[in-house]
């Protein structure tokens, strides 16, 4: 033992095996010199009943002065309960981004990360989100370490999707699949959402303590505005009457006329099954839409497509696919050969939707009533007890549903919104009423449209 200095630390010579000069002056701090001539500054302290030791650094980068008062920091933090070498033992096992996102999928595939409404995330989420992990989050920050992350690395993770830093084409599972990965100002948004996601996981799992993730400020969505105007919507009629001329394309213009006529999501629509199709209840009881369980008042057009395709169904879906009972596959295949080279080639299925949520709003509905027939989460009818819907949501799905398949027709209409003149609505409650009593025979099809 001798207190070290300089002098006695470059004097100090290797040996057959390593071995520690202890410090006279300073409790537990030494020189360890190895066999190769290197020579390092350690601590050595008790914690919890244990022997350790903590390796302050080589001699060359520290001094024996400051190695001496940073063993005295140290012992200063054993006193307090503090357990250095442990911790350091840790900081060196600690995960990385890629380790935490392997736990948060295999939790995410065994249905134990919660998703909208505190159900487990669904399929079509899951395929989404390991994609987003897989081809922006793991490439940017995949060997970070978790507990090292900062909000300025989650901020140029979002700048570099948003400059198309991760844009790849990358081959997928299925026979000349392809998905070509672009990044943007959305893709970038969505996956720090999914990010800071995955750090909430990772603060409930004990490994990080803050997540860097959160208040930081994300570009918005671009507000999708596109809908169809009246005369595209006769286009589009005329589209689909060309399509269904090929026998092929059937059931992917049943599943187009649907989406139009109900403002229902593509993915309710395509997976539609015979036991959500109430007809005589003129609703679909949707057991698994985004929103969970979810009625949707239908107008008559389309209880009259389901009454026309239950005559020839056998199976379990409403567009039901080749072979085996399963749900009809080649429908994105189907919409990109019917709309190419069209005047509505921009139209996707949620234009559809939107355009039939927007000519509710022109025919004089309220944004409730709007959001009970689509399923938004404000307005949906959830309630398992729902026998008999409200007559109201009935005629309103009726009016939308009859004037957009009135335009699919090709027909004309001389007003959109309701007429709210007192004479006007004199007249209309006085037609009701001749049709109620059953003194006016004219075509039933004309209570489904406004103003005719």
């Amino acid at each position: 033992m001798a207190k070290l200095t300089k002098r006695v630390v470059d004097a100090a010579e290797s040996r057959e095996k390593d071995y520690v000069i202890w410090d006279d002056e300073l409790p537990g701090f030494g020189l360890r010199v190895f066999a190769s001539g290197k020579r390092s500054y350690v601590l050595q302290y008790r914690a919890l009943g244990r022997s350790r030791r903590y390796t302050i650094g080589l001699h060359g980068v520290w001094t024996p002065e400051s190695a001496r008062q940073e063993a005295k920091v140290q012992l200063g933090r054993v006193a307090q309960g503090d357990n250095p070498a442990e911790e350091r033992q840790l900081d060196h096992k600690a995960i990385t981004v890629r380790e935490l996102c392997t736990l948060y999928l295999n939790d995410m595939n065994a249905g134990l990360v919660m998703g909208k409404g505190g159900r487990p995330k669904k399929p079509h989420t899951i395929i989404t989100d390991t994609g987003r992990i897989n081809r922006h989050i793991i490439p940017l920050l995949g060997t970070r370490r978790v507990k090292d992350l900062t909000k300025t690395d989650v901020n140029k993770m979002l700048k570099d999707i948003m400059a198309g830093k991760t844009r790849v084409s990358v081959k997928t599972d299925k026979l000349r699949g392809k998905a070509i990965v672009r990044g943007g100002a959305g893709t970038a948004a969505r996956t720090v959402g999914l990010l800071g996601g995955i750090l909430t996981y990772a603060i409930e799992a004990g490994i990080i303590s803050t997540n860097p993730a959160h208040g930081l400020r994300k570009p918005k969505d671009a507000v999708r505005t596109r809908r169809l105007s009246e005369a595209e919507y006769r286009t589009l009629g005329d589209m689909l009457r060309k399509a269904q001329e090929d026998e092929k394309y059937a059931p992917s213009v049943d599943i187009i006329r649907l989406i139009a006529l109900t403002g229902c999501r593509r993915s309710e629509i395509v997976g539609l099954k015979w036991a959500e199709a109430d007809v005589d209840g003129s609703c679909l009881r949707l057991i698994d839409s985004k929103e969970g369980m979810s009625v949707r008042p239908v107008g008559l057009p389309v209880v009259e497509l389901l009454e026309e395709r239950q005559k020839t169904s056998t199976g379990t879906f409403v567009i039901a696919g080749y072979g085996e009972d399963n749900a009809f596959g080649g429908f994105p295949r189907h919409w990109d050969q019917i709309f190419k080279d069209s005047s509505l080639s921009d139209v996707t299925p949620h234009v559809l939707r939107h355009s039939f949520a927007s000519l509710g709003n022109d025919l004089g509905f309220t944004e409730m009533t709007i959001a009970a027939l689509v399923g938004h989460a404000k307005g949906s009818v959830t309630s398992n007890y729902i026998h008999t819907l409200d007559t109201a949501l009935i005629m309103a799905a009726d009016t939308i549903a009859g004037y957009i398949a009135g335009l699919l027709e090709g027909k004309e209409f001389k007003q959109t919104a309701y007429a709210l003149d007192r004479d006007s609505r004199k007249a209309a409650l006085a037609r009701f009423l001749q049709k109620a009593t059953g003194e006016d025979e004219s075509d039933p099809q004309e209570k489904h449209l406004l103003a005719a």
